[in-house]
């Protein structure tokens, strides 16, 4: 009964999705390049009425270009603080003027100066939630004592094909010149605001450990959470949930990795193992990897192998970067 007004009052699904109706080329890297839908997008959490009392509830705001938007209200929570872990209810929404309206069968929401307030159909006030700028609980980790310092910010010169950005980051697209056993993988990586771009073609990038085992990055702020998108193990796991924040905002992955083994003839006696903390959140909690990732520059062996950002076209930053072997 706690979710009765709630469901039968603005979150109610639609089930519809914008069609793209700009070229998906438009990158932003920078909150002030961003353009008017970034100050709409993102999340918000805060208290609703119910019929029995009030209710905790995250929305999720994804900017869809053209000022439109898509929306995704959790209950009890925003992921990884206190979603119940229901299905989202979704809808659409779009920019009127200097605010955004997030659209549902029976009342709406209005964003406007960082707060999203809830109507029911009769105007009236259900309640208000807060834009909330997520970070990190790992966000700076140090690299403990025996470390591999991979990226620091004053060079790239560690990974062939390295580049700086303007601002002193890591671009996508190397591969670290020292190879690795099994180990601690702690990386930080900012995904860009491409609101016009859909799927794959949205902040696309990945973590490939030994060059053989993809973490995906991608900008799946408010998807499902599958195997293809940030925090899936690709082809082999999907996270167990959906620990990507907004664009633009610094991400964490912390990875514990135990490389497969081999026998002398070459073939494979057990499976590597991963574990996946992602924005601090165990996301995958000691998964097998079956197998090598598709199209990974380095097949499966028990050789060492290095640390590949992969290059999908997209212009994803990366910094803090440390390895620290077993």
């Amino acid at each position: 009964m706690i979710r009765v007004l709630v469901l039968a009052g603005v979150f109610m699904a639609i089930g519809v999705a914008w069609a793209d109706e700009k070229s998906p080329g438009f990158t932003a890297l920078a909150a002030d390049k961003a353009g008017a839908d970034f100050a709409f997008q993102g999340e918000y959490s805060g208290v609703v009425k119910s019929t029995d009392g009030e209710l905790k509830v995250g929305v999720q705001v994804i900017a869809e270009g053209g000022g439109r938007f898509i929306w995704a209200a959790l209950m009890g929570g925003l992921p990884g603080d206190g979603w119940d872990g229901n299905t989202p209810l979704r809808g659409l929404g779009e920019r009127q003027g200097d605010m955004a309206v997030m659209k549902g069968e029976t009342g709406r929401g209005e964003i406007r100066d960082g707060r999203l307030v809830i109507f029911n159909s009769d105007n009236q006030q259900l309640g208000e939630l807060a834009r909330v700028q997520r970070q990190s609980p790992t966000l700076g980790r140090k690299p403990p004592e025996g470390a591999v310092v991979l990226f620091d910010g004053s060079t790239a010169d560690t990974f062939e094909g390295g580049r700086l950005s303007e601002d002193k980051l890591l671009m996508q697209g190397c591969t670290s010149k020292q190879k690795f056993g099994s180990g601690e993988l702690h990386v930080e990586f900012l995904l860009p605001f491409m609101p016009n771009a859909r799927g794959q073609g949205r902040g696309n990038s990945g973590v490939y450990l030994q060059g053989r085992y993809e973490v995906q990055v991608l900008d799946s702020f408010g998807l499902s959470g599958e195997q293809n998108e940030c925090g899936g193990i690709y082809s082999i796991a999907k996270p167990r949930l959906n620990m990507c924040f907004p664009p633009l905002a610094w991400q964490t992955y912390d990875v514990e990795f135990q490389a497969a083994t081999f026998d002398a003839d070459g073939k494979k006696t057990s499976d590597g193992l991963i574990t996946v903390r992602h924005n601090g959140v165990v996301i995958h909690d000691q998964i097998r990897l079956t197998h090598a990732t598709t199209a990974a520059p380095v097949p499966e062996g028990a050789a060492p192998g290095p640390l590949y950002l992969q290059d999908h076209g997209n212009q994803v930053r990366y910094r803090n970067i440390w390895f620290a072997p077993k």
